[in-house]
């Protein structure tokens, strides 16, 4: 399935896209794509529903952030080798581990707002892991279990917040608007294999990034467990898995996004987003 929210920022409604890419309305059958509504039980009950049934969403609403309520953030840097080189970092022997604020989230075709006094905002097309069943302690080979699917993520940053302003990549990472997901969270079941997606990144046309997920260093079921072994994973926690090479820090010369310029993205199954770049 391809689960969504649409509508205004703040009151967004839960909703499903169908076999022929119409939006159809759920609010009559879950509050929210968020909390329990992920669990396997959760997503079963969706499952069940007659599609065809579901009142269809007229028109081109705005499509929000595919999961409500997110508690936690986190994200997994340097996770692509070339990528770990193109930063000047070697490639780490276990993950490295941050987080966003949640406050960063929103639409994925949402305006993206370049912070105050930025010089160096910068691009990263991801896929997200959305936590459907609460998980601490677990093991490798119970991980994805415990997933209830995946989505497009543009984990943007700001490289001297991130790099000169302290030491923290959190402040360089959680500007408004710095966690565009979606269009759609698309559950386990429809991925034939996460560990082979492929990736990309325009801006203003021009082809910044490409990669396939299973370049990762760590891979999606490894990187679940190994989180558990830290913090209890809870339903709708979303995880930032990493970036291939071809950010804006890692060319030569370095180069960032500007007001005005509009930034693609997409995985494969996962969908595409399109963000304007605008002032704060």
């Amino acid at each position: 399935m391809k689960l969504l929210r649409y509508g205004p920022k703040g009151q967004e409604k839960p909703g499903l896209v169908d076999a022929g890419g119409q939006i159809r309305d759920l609010s009559h059958h879950v509050p929210d794509i968020a909390g329990d509504v992920l669990s396997p039980a959760g997503l079963a009950a969706i499952a069940a529903l007659d599609i065809a049934s579901l009142p269809p969403v007229e028109g081109s609403p705005r499509i929000g952030p595919c999961v409500g309520r997110v508690g936690k953030f986190l994200c997994i840097g340097l996770n692509f080798a070339d990528h770990a080189r193109e930063t000047g970092k070697e490639p780490p022997s276990e993950p490295v581990v941050f987080a966003k604020a949640v406050s960063a989230i929103c639409g994925p075709n949402d305006d993206v707002e370049i912070p105050r006094g930025s010089d160096r905002t910068d691009w990263e097309v991801e896929m997200g892991v959305v936590i459907g069943s609460r998980a601490k302690y677990i093991s490798e080979a119970e991980a994805m279990d415990h997933v209830a699917g995946f989505c497009l993520i543009n984990d943007l940053s700001e490289r001297r917040f991130q790099s000169e302003r302290g030491g923290q990549w959190t402040k360089g990472k959680s500007h408004d608007t710095f966690g565009p997901i979606g269009p759609w969270l698309v559950t386990r079941d429809e991925i034939a294999d996460v560990q082979d997606l492929d990736m990309w990144l325009d801006v203003d046309g021009e082809r910044r990034q490409t990669g396939n997920t299973g370049t990762m260093i760590f891979g999606v079921a490894e990187l679940v467990s190994y989180l558990s072994q830290f913090m209890t994973l809870e339903p709708g926690d979303v995880i930032s898995s990493g970036t291939p090479p071809g950010v804006g820090l890692g060319m030569k010369p370095p180069t960032f996004l500007r007001e005005g310029q509009v930034v693609r993205l997409g995985i494969s199954g996962l969908g595409e987003q399109r963000q304007t770049m605008v002032q704060a």
